[in-house]
């Protein structure tokens, strides 16, 4: 881990319309202003990012977020954010900036979002949570300023899965959309209403097939995600593992698997269906029910913002109530 001397940050928001938004930005931006820290607000979110609708915050901008009622760094959505002239319009507007890093105001969707524009070019991010849960977002807003301005922090490393298409009777291989990535997890999932199918093979072993609503394959930090929905196991965000989680199997006798980071996934579904559900963190595609599917960890990681005062064991216990029990309220 490394502590990162910050000079400029760019801001994004989740929502400008999110309840506490405009305190939390207010509060971020206010308190590095007054150290000296560089603040650009991204406008519209995604797409202003992409497109440079940026604006220099400064005191009376700031001072505006809270008398209009409604932050002035507002989302808005885009379809040029899947196209590769999309992400490299992103990046070079970071470079131009000369950001540090990001603060992402508002939930683990909000980070997963910003992990995507940010992850291979080696720009840390840092979680600011106003959503429901928030494990890649976990700190207060009234926590970051001062932490990141006494050098209170951390940057670490999160790994990345990559997936490829591997082939399919109906077209050639190649990447599954124009970024192939996940922090947290991929998953397959039936299109219809009958089982699929999934055939999973290990550094080329061959596993019994899952009949099941899909399949998950999730990082150590995806473990506190989908996979925890499907009964996958906890595991800490530095474990150096791959999980294996069926959803909703239709065997008594199938449990989630514990793989090393080292290892070559190969999926095959098996499905009445013509198309399968394939998705990728917060993502969502459809792809050839006979395609193959190569799942591995990624050539780069993510850079992460950590507090030192941030602990997963309790966060776990704060956030998901882990081990709550009357006779361990002593």
């Amino acid at each position: 881990m490394e502590v990162l001397k910050v000079k400029t940050i760019g801001v994004l928001t989740s929502g400008g319309d999110a309840p506490g938004m405009n305190a939390a930005v207010r509060a971020v931006v206010r308190t590095a202003m007054f150290h000296g820290i560089e603040c650009y607000g991204i406008r519209r979110g995604w797409h202003g990012l992409i497109n440079g609708d940026i604006i220099r915050l400064d005191e009376k901008n700031i001072g505006h977020i809270i008398n209009r009622g409604g932050t002035i760094l507002y989302t808005a959505r885009s379809k040029e954010f899947m196209t590769e002239e999309g992400q490299r319009k992103a990046v070079s507007t970071c470079k131009f900036l000369g950001l540090d890093g990001i603060i992402a105001i508002g939930g683990d969707g909000t980070f997963l979002s910003a992990s995507k524009y940010v992850a291979a070019k080696d720009v840390p991010v840092m979680g600011v949570n106003l959503g429901r849960m928030g494990f890649l977002s976990e700190n207060r807003p009234s926590d970051v300023a001062q932490a990141i301005l006494a050098g209170e922090y951390t940057v670490e490393s999160r790994a990345m899965l990559k997936a490829v298409i591997l082939g399919s009777e109906t077209g050639e291989g190649g990447e599954v959309d124009s970024w192939p990535y996940a922090l947290n997890e991929f998953t397959v999932h039936r299109n219809g209403a009958a089982m699929l199918g999934v055939d999973v093979t290990i550094d080329g072993v061959c596993l019994p097939t899952y009949w099941a609503d899909g399949l998950i394959v999730s990082t150590s930090s995806g473990s506190t995600a989908y996979s925890l929905s499907a009964g996958g196991p906890i595991v800490l965000p530095e474990s150096k593992v791959l999980l294996i989680s069926p959803i909703a199997p239709h065997n008594l006798n199938v449990r989630p698997l514990v793989v090393p980071d080292s290892a070559e996934i190969t999926l095959r579904m098996i499905s009445r269906d013509d198309k399968v559900i394939l998705t990728a963190d917060n993502r969502t595609s459809l792809v050839s029910a006979d395609t193959q599917i190569g799942i591995s960890v990624a050539q780069f990681s993510l850079k992460r913002v950590r507090l030192k005062k941030s602990n997963f064991i309790d966060a776990l216990t704060e956030k998901l109530f882990w081990g709550e029990d009357v006779r361990n309220n002593r």
